[in-house]
């Protein structure tokens, strides 16, 4: 299975907390960042894709007409009819009925709305520009176009938040037809606003930790799968593309910043939009042949991510070193040991308790 990941850096407003590449405004661009996406589009026809994920950024500032001309021409230009699974990433403030329509129109099946919170207090204190009733008026947009997969993020830990607060978020996000949750920890990135400024009212990482916990067991009461550490489904929802990436699968990403994983290659296009525009087939960076142990740590760790499937040492062999497929089954073990992993004879899976201090674990899945 492979994917197709295309970011759109376009925002119009960077929120306090965001680390990924984006732009304010300049939507005078938007023309010429189609184009470049499908010159780099076509370098790779012939190849199959399973999937399609537009993300960003804030794909949906597009609007209906931009929308519909990249996604066609990206099909053009690859000379593929239908993915299996497509998703666009919706922000509420530039959500509307006539961009969801397009989208279904143009074989767009599944819809991601940011909608972070559903306490407008919580959401200023971020420099979210929409509101919570927008949020849900996103949602009903979606339904009434005609979609069936709908997916919301929420984002744990916001400045001033409470049990109370982040379960009437919660609660009244799975009465919306809605069949997937994406649930974040905030947390303070490097050079952003928010972790030059932090507010005092953060909850403590401990804190993080109890609503985590809270709405992990909120949404399994409700009827939600947790089957990867940040995401919860209905059965049979979950994000297919996804799903290739926590399993290793190979990707393409088209767009400034979008990193690639094909034919046992790592690479990534530069964090520049006019650079792109200008030679989008010339920005790659940090490009990295994949193998030997060190590969097969990474892959462990990305099996390890899908809670319910974990990962099955014995279908990983095939293609490493026996050496290393030894020397990764005891340090898996000594964890299993430690109560970090579980083992049913087959297949190893991260404990519950150990969701919370995942990162720390995956550390020590790595060779020294």
């Amino acid at each position: 299975m492979t994917g197709l990941y295309v970011h759109v850096p376009f925002c119009a407003h960077k929120c306090d907390y965001c680390d990924f590449y984006s732009v304010a405004g300049r939507l005078d661009l938007v023309d010429s960042y189609i184009e470049a996406v499908i010159t780099e589009a076509s370098h790779y026809r012939g190849q199959s894709f399973d999937t399609l994920y537009l993300g960003g950024g804030t794909p949906s500032i597009l609007g209906a007409k931009n929308l519909e001309h990249l996604v066609t021409s990206i099909k053009a230009a690859l000379d593929v009819q239908k993915f299996n699974e497509a998703t666009i990433e919706v922000n509420p403030d530039s959500a509307s009925l006539e961009l969801f329509e397009a989208a279904l129109k143009n074989g767009i099946n599944r819809i991601s709305i940011g909608v972070q919170s559903l306490a407008d207090a919580e959401l200023k204190c971020v420099s979210r520009i929409h509101t919570a009733e927008q949020a849900l008026t996103a949602i009903g947009m979606a339904a009434a176009a005609g979609f069936h997969r709908i997916s919301v993020d929420v984002i744990i830990g916001l400045p001033g938040q409470t049990w109370q607060a982040l379960f009437s978020t919660l609660d009244r996000i799975i009465m919306q037809p809605i069949d997937h949750i994406s649930i974040y920890c905030l947390s303070l990135e490097h050079e952003t606003p928010l972790a030059l400024h932090p507010p005092a009212d953060l909850p403590s990482d401990d804190d993080q930790a109890d609503l985590f916990v809270q709405a992990r067991d909120f949404l399994q009461n409700n009827g939600f799968v947790h089957y990867e550490i940040s995401n919860f489904a209905r059965p049979g929802c979950e994000c297919a593309h996804n799903l290739n990436y926590w399993r290793g699968g190979e990707y393409v990403g088209l767009g400034p910043a979008a990193a690639s994983h094909l034919h046992g290659r790592r690479f990534k296009n530069r964090a520049d939009l006019s650079a792109y525009i200008n030679d989008p087939c010339g920005v790659v960076e940090d490009s990295e042949e994949l193998g030997g142990e060190k590969k097969l740590a990474e892959e462990a760790i990305l099996h390890l991510r899908l809670l319910m499937e974990g990962l099955d040492v014995k279908n990983m062999i095939s293609g490493f070193n026996p050496q290393h497929t030894a020397r990764l089954t005891r340090r898996l073990d000594m964890l299993v040991t430690e109560g970090a992993l579980l083992f049913d004879g087959a297949v190893y899976r991260l404990a519950p308790s150990a969701v919370l201090i995942s990162n720390t674990v995956f550390c020590r899945v790595l060779p020294d």
